[in-house]
């Protein structure tokens, strides 16, 4: 790739200085931010979020070396998420998680200065309006992005086909078969929903998410977040590097409105 820079979350590679090799970053529109509850705006014609991952087919899950990634075939909009602020059905490409080392920090949106110790991406483009994957992600209305927050609580059920497929991507690089996993098992019951406009929250920062940040969270056991804890930034041949505080901080809000689907 053309431009492309080594980055991580490290003292020297991390997101302060992400800045030097992709100047978006401090950009308009940067990801993520703290959500203050009581300054998000009810907007009543926003839409409810429509999910439709009926015919979900996920193919792998991978250790990119900065998350756990589950990518998604996506051939048509079957998978798609549309209502809320959309016009066009946007398609599902890949979730992937970010998580802290203790349960005090790891996501990266906060609720009135409230960090979660895990959250989930899962990451939509607008395949009505362009080609690719990659064209989207460099057109401000490309990209539709939904968090969800994860709080520790009892064991989560569905998650647990997930947690347990960790080991095989312990290591930076690995990828392994990930088949017929449903994301929708990783939705909470209320699709209440912030939205905002923002960006990718790694490099290339590109601002071309349009954010739907999910008010419920939902619970996952100690023991399955301690999965995540056990990947590593590295990989076989290197010394070991614990994958965790793979998190971006809040970034300025710079005059934009957050929208809430629901009355405070």
């Amino acid at each position: 790739m053309t431009g492309h820079h080594s980055w991580g979350y490290g003292q020297a590679d991390g997101p302060s200085e992400w800045h030097k090799a992709y100047p978006i970053a401090q950009g308009n529109r940067q990801s993520p931010i703290d959500i203050d509850s009581a300054r998000a705006v009810y907007d009543p014609s926003l839409q409810p979020l429509v999910i439709s991952y009926e015919s979900c087919t996920s193919l792998s899950i991978s250790n990119t070396g900065h998350s756990v990634m589950v990518e998604f075939e996506e051939s048509d909009d079957r998978t798609a998420i549309s209502g809320g602020p959309f016009q066009n059905p946007f398609r599902l490409k890949q979730f992937h998680f970010h998580w802290g080392t203790t349960h005090s920090q790891g996501s990266e949106h906060t609720i009135d200065g409230k960090p979660f110790p895990c959250e989930l991406h899962l990451v939509h483009w607008n395949a009505r309006k362009y080609a690719t994957f990659g064209e989207a992600a460099a057109a401000p209305d490309g990209l539709a992005v939904v968090g969800v927050f994860l709080e520790i609580g009892k064991e989560h059920a569905s998650m647990n086909r997930l947690t347990d497929a960790l080991y095989m991507v312990k290591f930076k690089g690995t990828k392994a078969q990930f088949r017929g996993f449903n994301p929708k098992c990783l939705l909470p019951l209320s699709l209440d929903y912030w939205t905002y406009l923002g960006s990718l929250t790694t490099p290339p920062l590109n601002e071309s998410v349009t954010w739907i940040v999910l008010k419920e969270p939902i619970r996952i056991s100690v023991k399955q977040l301690e999965k995540f804890r056990m990947l590593l930034f590295t990989g076989e041949e290197d010394q070991r590097i614990q994958m965790a505080n793979n998190f971006r901080p809040p970034q300025p809000l710079k005059g934009r409105i957050v929208r809430a689907s629901f009355k405070a």
